[in-house]
This record gives C-alpha cells, sequence and structure tokens, in this order.
C-alpha cells in the first residue's frame, strides 16, 4: 500500500517524538522531557537491569532519570534505523541506539557505552504522539560499567 501524505507526517512525528526522548534525555531538558510521555508508561529496561518491566508517570520517569543521568558529567544517545508502524492511532517505533556515557574516573577509563535496540509504543494525542511504552534491549556494552556506581553515587 502506498504512503498517503498523512500516514508519511504521522510517521516523522511519531519518530520525532521517540528522537527528542534521547535528545532531551542527554540535553537535560527534564521538563520538556515529560512532555513526550502519555499519563502511564510502562518502562522494560530489564534487558540491562533484571527484575520486571514497571509503569510510571513521567514525572516519575524524569526523577529516575535525573538522578541516574545527572551523575555522569555527559551522555549521548544516538539512534539509527528508525522504523515506524502505524495502526489508526497507535503507533510503533523501532531503533537501534548506542548510548555513550562520560563520567571523569581516577581508575579505569572515563566511557562506558551500551548498544542495542529500543522499541517505543506511541498514541495519538491530538497533532502529536505520546510515548506509552518503552522497551530498551541491550545486545552489547564496551568500556568501564562501573561508572553507573559512581554516577548513581
Amino acid at each position: 500500500m502506498p504512503e498517503t501524505t498523512e500516514s508519511l507526517a504521522a510517521k516523522h512525528a511519531a519518530t520525532e517524538t521517540c528522537t527528542r526522548m534521547a535528545v532531551q534525555a542527554d540535553r537535560r531538558e527534564w521538563d520538556q522531557l515529560g512532555t513526550l510521555f502519555a499519563d502511564k508508561v510502562l518502562l522494560d529496561y530489564t534487558s540491562l537491569n533484571g527484575g520486571e518491566p514497571v509503569h510510571l508517570r513521567p514525572k516519575e520517569i524524569t526523577d529516575a532519570w535525573t538522578a541516574t543521568l545527572s551523575g555522569y558529567d555527559s551522555t549521548q544517545h544516538l539512534l539509527a534505523n528508525q522504523l515506524v508502524d502505524l495502526a489508526g492511532d497507535r503507533a510503533v517505533c523501532t531503533a537501534s541506539f548506542q548510548a555513550t556515557h562520560r563520567l571523569a574516573a581516577a581508575h579505569g577509563a572515563s566511557l562506558w557505552t551500551l548498544g542495542g535496540d529500543y522499541r517505543w509504543e506511541l498514541v495519538r494525542s491530538g497533532d502529536s504522539w505520546l510515548i506509552d511504552t518503552v522497551v530498551m534491549t541491550a545486545t552489547w556494552g564496551d568500556g568501564n560499567y562501573a561508572l553507573t556506581a559512581q554516577a548513581a553515587g
């Protein structure tokens, strides 16, 4: 089925929402980041942290990410190969990612890099798309993983 102007615009808007999640987290734009999420979001980072997926409100997400990411000197989350599937007022966006975390370390490397895939589920809200599911699947890591504890600490 050929793409329409409407479907291409919807795909672009959904992709931009997912890209903004990465960019605004890296820029520490916590208030703007919170506006990208639906009222309740399923977060699944179990491939990295174990445990179970959690349902959180936008403020709970930004508070948690503020505590985690602000401990680093800088982070950079790069997204590539983004694909979007539309089904009415729902969208699924997938992308490959590489996330680099930098923190000056007295012992060991100052970088920890993680790679894998993201899958976001989004719901249309007026002219925009809101994220209601985030699944991060880590498939590789490199560098100083101990930085995660130092950044949290």
